[in-house]
Order: structure tokens, then sequence, then C-alpha cells
């Protein structure tokens, strides 16, 4: 773990562990987050969730910087989270990159009080 301002770097795997054009999840707490790698290698990081079903991305097809949900078919950002084309709604999204092909993961490090 390396922690950098308010962001709390997780070692997730090695870059050869995400499949091109796939995904991987790990979780933090009660949210699964999905790591996508895309033929071109880039990383991304998103909850795991599609804004209109709730059905899980991770599971989708993986198309450039898109990736469709398996379940409505909607095309959902990489880079942002959002939905694309006439649909709404945006999934979290979350630091990433990538040290001596270990796969980092950036988690807020602020604590919530109750």
């Amino acid at each position: 773990m390396i922690m950098q301002e308010d962001i709390l770097w997780i070692c997730v795997g090695a870059l050869s562990d995400i499949p091109r054009s796939g995904a991987r999840c790990v979780q933090h707490g009660e949210r699964t987050i999905a790591i996508f790698r895309n033929f071109a290698d880039q990383l991304f990081a998103l909850e795991d969730v599609c804004t209109n079903c709730d059905g899980p991305i991770s599971q989708g097809i993986v198309s450039d910087l898109s990736v469709y949900c398996p379940i409505c078919n909607w095309e959902i950002d990489l880079r942002s989270g959002k939905a694309l084309g006439g649909d709404v709604g945006q999934v979290m999204t979350y630091p990433i990159r990538l040290e001596g092909g270990q796969v980092l993961l950036g988690l807020s490090s602020a604590r919530q009080v109750a």
C-alpha cells in the first residue's frame, strides 16, 4: 500500500491477471470494483454495476474505451463512467495505474465520521 495525498493505492494484482478486452473484480467494503483492460492495455476501474439495470458490467463486452452491460446492453464510457448515446447515468470511477507490471487501485483515504 502507498499513501499519496488523500489516495490510498493498493496493489490488486499483475497486469497479466486481467485479460485483454476483459475485467477482474475486487471487493472494497460492500462495493465491487471492476478493473478493465482494453486491447491497447489501458486500465480503467469502475464500480461493477450498470446504472440502468444494476447488472454486473464486469461481465460485459469491452470495446476500446467502453463496456456494454451484459443485461441491458447500455454502453458505458470506461474513462468517465458515463452512459453513452441516449442513455443516462454514471458509474463511479476510481483512479488506477500500472507500476512495474503491478496494477494499483486508488481508494480515498478519507474516513467517514459517524
